[in-house]
């Protein structure tokens, strides 16, 4: 009997840990994608304003251009996570919508499982050696007149894939939960 307390209460513990994780990784996506979010009005008026002088007074610079790939590189990579966890996705759904939530869990926990977390797994791996070796030769714009310190945007991609990552593994929990806590379809 003792042991089977012991076990119940193990299960808690890990239960309690298992929801502040969920919990923590929740709020850093959350707070980074609503303050990323607020690079999207830059990236307008940087875009409105080269339209304008490009256009209106035929000049341009490499860095405004650089500039613009920058803040949406900033906005894409950085934002990842917190659309993943609002569902705002790409979602390829032709049977989908169709199953039960269980079967939905299902596929997501599977999805994850095999395809995102691996995925992303590799894709921090590379992209992590690719920004080091920006890093290591302080990487700047190949053409005159752009921005001089490109590792820094680079450096962003394996970190914008972490929280992606971060943010599967807590879908990944989350399904699991879902996939054993909805009931069986007859």
């Amino acid at each position: 009997m003792g042991e089977f307390v012991g076990n119940i209460k193990f299960s808690f513990v890990i239960m309690r840990k298992m929801l502040q994780l969920l919990r923590w990784i929740d709020q850093l996506s959350e707070w980074v994608g609503r303050a990323v979010s607020w690079l999207s009005l830059l990236l307008v008026v940087v875009v409105v304003m080269d339209v304008f002088f490009r256009y209106g007074f035929n000049r341009s610079a490499a860095w405004v251009m650089e500039l613009e790939w920058h803040l949406f590189t900033l906005l894409f990579m950085l934002s990842a996570a917190y659309a993943f966890r609002h569902d705002k996705h790409v979602r390829v759904d032709v049977w989908y919508h169709r199953f039960s939530p269980r079967d939905q869990a299902l596929v997501n926990l599977l999805g994850n499982l095999i395809l995102l977390l691996p995925w992303l797994g590799l894709l921090i791996y590379t992209s992590t050696i690719f920004a080091l070796d920006a890093w290591k030769l302080r990487e700047g714009s190949p053409d005159p007149g752009g921005l001089p310190a490109r590792y820094l945007i680079k450096g962003v991609i394996p970190l914008g894939l972490a929280l992606l990552f971060l943010q599967g593994v807590a879908d990944t929990l989350r399904q699991w939960q879902r996939y054993n806590t909805q009931e069986r379809e007859a």
